[in-house]
This record gives structure tokens, sequence and C-alpha cells, in this order.
């Protein structure tokens, strides 16, 4: 494909997103049955082209005085991917491309509109019904916070200690440009691809297929590591999913003490499996909720509860920009029962003077703050740990870790240690 047919197709994929409201992986696999003369290059041209607008929608759309689909694939091209507006024309042109330029649309190629007078959530690439929520969270931090929210996200990598060695893990992932990405020796990190770049088929290196190392952001393996010290305990990883940090947690207990891997969601338990045994992990349990009581005999007596909370991946837009659109109130509402549910069911699971560790990959206080202050309230035999890990500083004075792209360059993550005082069955 030439790359006007390219942009033809990623103008068709978003037009199909805004007005069937599907979400991008199932446009972009419609999109694929039907072009099968679309090689792996187009395809991740057509992608990158797609994420980057979905990330940036609304600013480029002011800057064309077009939100239309072509308005802010024109405004990628311009002035995110950095086209000239020669090279614009000339693709517009093309037999498969997406018809001549206007001279309005090329007045606002070489003579964008001003920024400055754009309302805050145009700017900030979200929803206008998020703004009360964002300005609560991150104040006068705000418009920073939410403009590294709308950039491309890198690749980290684990290395995993129960195979290797960080020494040898690290010449392992060097093969595709990993380097380390601090705060975790463990931690490494290939840097967001250039505009129409793709990042090295991590898969394709010999390591991975040995359980070398995982792809997990960086946020979610210090969120795991807040769990503290687990060598030898008893951990249930309550909203295991896919196993991510699951696999963490194994690697630091280092094969001695018990995991226990539980999700309401029994299919995605079936990853959790075939992971941990690629990984080298002796140690795991899974817990299925096709059981009649799947974790029967496990109460009051678990050192470290994670709780992983479903949420509205507010802190994942950079990977999944998409979500943010079809995020409503309705929805936020939901998940937040849905973590005061979860915080009282794992509870029940921490023995005196255990912990219960909770996660959400969000930003909104709405899913974090608010409901471990809702659970305090509750239930007076939890108090809050501060947390103190090396290499952290993005702790809350209240004692909870909170990351963003912004303040440490990882996906938003937040975590919440809470120590358990007593046991009542």
């Amino acid at each position: 494909m030439r790359d006007g047919g390219r942009v033809s197709a990623a103008i068709e994929v978003l037009t199909e997103i805004e007005t069937r409201h599907f979400p991008s992986k199932m446009a972009l696999k419609r999109w694929g049955e039907t072009a099968r003369y679309a090689g792996s290059k187009d395809r991740a041209f057509v992608s990158g082209l797609l994420l980057d607008a979905l990330r940036r929608k609304r600013s480029l759309g002011w800057m064309m005085g077009d939100a239309s689909a072509r308005g802010v694939m024109l405004g990628i091209l311009a002035f995110v991917w950095k086209w000239t507006p020669e090279r614009i024309a000339e693709a517009a042109a093309e037999e498969h491309g997406f018809g001549a330029l206007t001279d309005v649309e090329r007045e606002r190629l070489a003579n964008p509109v001003a920024m400055d007078g754009a309302p805050a959530p145009v700017a900030g690439d979200y929803p206008d019904w998020l703004e009360e929520r964002l300005v609560r969270t991150f104040g006068a931090d705000q418009a920073v916070e939410m403009r590294a929210l709308a950039e491309r996200a890198p690749v980290d990598l684990r290395i995993n200690t129960l195979k290797t060695d960080a020494e040898r893990g690290a010449k392992a992932v060097a093969l595709i440009g990993a380097v380390p990405a601090g705060v975790l020796p463990t931690a490494f990190r290939i840097p967001a691809p250039e505009a129409a770049d793709r990042t090295p088929s991590v898969e394709a290196v010999p390591a991975f297929s040995k359980g070398w190392f995982e792809v997990q952001d960086l946020g979610s393996q210090i969120a795991a590591a807040v769990a503290g010290d687990v060598k030898g305990k008893q951990v249930l990883d309550f909203c295991a999913g896919g196993g991510g940090k699951t696999l963490a947690l194994a690697a630091a207990m280092g094969n001695t003490g018990q995991i226990f891997a539980h999700d309401a969601d029994a299919r995605r338990l079936a990853d959790t499996i075939r992971r941990g045994q690629r990984a080298g992990v002796r140690n795991l349990q899974i817990r299925s909720p096709i059981e009649a009581t799947p974790l029967k005999g496990l109460e009051g007596k678990i050192d470290v509860v994670f709780v992983d909370a479903p949420c509205t991946g507010a802190g994942t837009w950079r990977r999944h920009p998409d979500a943010k659109w079809r995020l409503s109130p309705d929805q936020l509402a939901k998940r937040q029962i849905e973590q005061d549910s979860v915080l009282e069911d794992a509870s029940t699971f921490v023995k005196a003077g255990g912990r219960m560790v909770y996660v959400t990959c969000s930003l909104l206080t709405d899913e974090n703050e608010d409901r471990v202050a809702g659970f305090l309230e509750r239930h007076p035999e939890f108090t809050v740990k501060p947390i103190a890990l090396d290499g952290v500083t993005h702790v809350t004075r209240e004692g909870y870790l909170r990351l963003t792209p912004y303040r440490a360059g990882t996906d938003g993550f937040f975590a919440a240690v809470l120590e358990r005082s007593s046991y009542t069955p």
C-alpha cells in the first residue's frame, strides 16, 4: 500500500470507531479482514496512525478547525508525524488516497488554530465530564499530566529471576534495544517508537520463549513490589486476571511459600497457568471460580492479599486511547461499586498482622483514595501502612503510591497498603 491508501484506511477505521463505538482492536480487526492485500508494515502504519489520532483527536481537531476523522488525521500527519504539506497533498491525491486537499485544509496545515484559547479538555484530549475529577486529582498539574497521557508509551520488560539474573537478562533484552528503566534492577525499557515505526518483536527473542522476561509496564512492576517482603509467605492474588502481577509476586517469592491466583473470570486464569509454567513458577495454586468455594479454608490465613481491582484503566490511556472516549459517568460509578465489593471480599482472607495491597491502573481519586477511605471507615481494624520502597519517591502525604506518565514515566497506577491489627471470624 502507498501512503495515501494507508491514511485513507486509518480515516475509515477511525470513522467506524466514532460512529459505531467499536473498540479500536475490533475496528482494526474488521478492516484487516477486508484488506487482505495489506502487509504487516501497512497494518502497523494504520494502527500507529489510528492510535495517535485517538490519543490527541480533540487538540488536533481544534488546530485543524475540523474535528472529523479526516481533519484529525491531517493534524496528526502534520503536527505529530511532521509530514510536510507537500507530502500530505501528494498522498491525498494518490489513486487510493483520501481525496485532494481543500483550500481551507491547506491553510490550516500552514497556519493551525492556536491552542491558547482551547478549553482544558480540548487541550488535554479528554471528555468534558472528566474535567472536575481531573482537577481534583492533579490540581495545577492537570494540563501537563494529561499531555503526558496523550503521548506514545514505551515497552517495559521485567527480567524473571526465577529463570535468570538481571545481568544475563539485560544482555538478552539488549538485542531488541531495551535499556535499564530505573527504580527496579529487573526493569528494562524499549523507548516508544517514532511515528509509523514499530517496536521490535519481543516474542522473537529466544530468551522470551525460555521465560527469561515478561512484558510489563514499569508502573505495574512497582505496584507489585509494593507488596514488600513476600518470601516464604502465603500470598493471594485476588484479581489475578492474566497473571502479570501474579508472576511478578511469584518471582519475588523465589518459589518459596505459596501464591494463590484467583479471579472472578475463570477464562482469564487459563493464561495464568500457561504463563506460570513458562516462567518456572512452582508455588502457584489456581483457585478458579468454576469451583463452588474456590477460596474456602483461606479465610484469615493469608499474609498478603493483593487486590488489583477492576477499574476504568484511566492510567493506561497512552496504550489504550480509545478507552477514554468510551468511558462514561455510569461506567465509573459501576467500577466504584465493584471496587468496594472486591475490597470487602478480599479483606476476609487477611490474617491478623497481615496486609492487603489495593492497586488500580486509574488516575482518578474516585477509584483510589475515596475507595480506601470508605473501606477504612467500615473496617477500623485496618490501618494505612505508608509505602516505603527504595528508589520510589512518588508517595502521597497519606502514604499511598501514585504513579503517572508525567511524574514517573510509567502508566498511571495507585497503590495503598492496609495492615490488619486483628481478625475475628
